[in-house]
């Protein structure tokens, strides 16, 4: 398959993994759950990061996205440790694993097999096993919804994600057409430019995925930053080396009022140094709808301009180089 065939099958991909989700035999825990720690890199990793953003208005409870060996201290028995690993096998996410195994964490795993399969079998552990043997960043959909159903089943969250993702579903079914238009145009726009992300607070997942999905599917680099923090430093920088950026604002109706004008200025203090900014407004009414929105968006966007760049959107050898560098040691 060609990434172009992962993203045309997302919104499928999203209704598998509520079938899969709903049928998990996910057991109930006795602990009374004062935190949750996501452990996760890359493609598996980054639904942590939209979960946080997600479900922190709802949840009293703090959730802490770890992307490396080493975890907090504060982890202890009354913690949830969710492990997203698509290949059950990465080296980090499986040494932070260990860790919160001795400390006798709760933990749940997502995976589609390798080690991580063989830790949750081994002790009995709370596991959804989702389609294997595909690039993890084009199995987004099915790693992500699984995080809602775990924190369903602990009942940190309502079911209310359940519908959200439904209508997220047949809202980008709908658009699909316009989607990919739209994708194109602000290809044209990035193309031979080096691209500036920028969200408002509650979004920054949204900004890392897109950032990851330029990085891997078009092999560019690029950068991201977050509304309003962005206009205590980075607001400075646009002065020196400003040539050859581009500025996408990925925008929601539900951003916080001060924020949207915040957003504004921002446009008006940029445009002195680059004509080059796009600005992009998420469909839908939830955060869930308006955060997947985006979500295909920049993946269509990715794979577009993976095509001018004449590069293989699915190739990752560098990265496979790395992996075996790490082996020898």
């Amino acid at each position: 398959m060609k990434m172009c065939d992962y993203i045309s099958s997302f919104c499928d991909q999203l209704e598998e993994a509520q079938m899969i989700g709903k049928n998990s035999n996910l057991k109930p825990s006795s602990k009374k759950l004062q935190n949750i720690v996501v452990c996760g890199l890359g493609g598996s990793g980054i639904g942590g990061n939209i979960l946080k953003d997600i479900v922190s208005k709802e949840s009293f409870l703090p959730l802490v996205s770890v992307k490396d060996y080493e975890i907090p201290k504060f982890i202890n028995s009354n913690t949830l440790v969710i492990a997203s690993s698509y290949s059950g096998n990465t080296e980090e996410t499986i040494s932070a694993l260990e860790k919160c195994i001795k400390q006798n964490a709760e933990i749940a795993i997502i995976t589609s097999g390798g080690k991580l399969k063989e830790f949750a079998e081994k002790y009995n552990y709370n596991h959804i096993i989702v389609p294997g043997n595909h690039p993890p960043r084009a199995m987004f959909a099915y790693s992500f919804v699984q995080l809602f159903y775990i924190l369903y089943n602990h009942n940190i969250i309502s079911d209310s994600f359940k519908e959200n993702i439904r209508t997220s579903i047949s809202l980008l079914n709908e658009k699909s057409s316009k989607i990919k238009e739209q994708a194109k145009f602000i290809t044209e726009k990035l193309f031979n430019t080096t691209p500036v992300i920028y969200v408002a607070d509650g979004f920054e997942g949204v900004a890392v995925r897109f950032r990851q999905q330029i990085n891997e599917n078009s092999k560019m680099l690029c950068w991201h930053q977050v509304i309003p923090e962005m206009n205590h430093n980075e607001l400075l920088g646009w002065r020196t080396n400003t040539d050859n950026l581009s500025v996408i604002f990925f925008r929601n109706k539900i951003d916080n009022k001060r924020n949207q004008i915040r957003i504004d200025i921002n446009k008006s203090v940029i445009s002195k140094y680059t004509q080059n900014i796009i600005e992009v407004w998420s469909e839908g009414e939830t955060q869930i709808e308006n955060t997947l929105y985006h979500i295909h968006l920049g993946d269509w966007i990715s794979w577009y301009l993976s095509e001018m760049n004449k590069v293989d959107a699915i190739e990752i050898d560098v990265i496979n180089y790395l992996k075996t560098e790490l082996a020898k040691i």
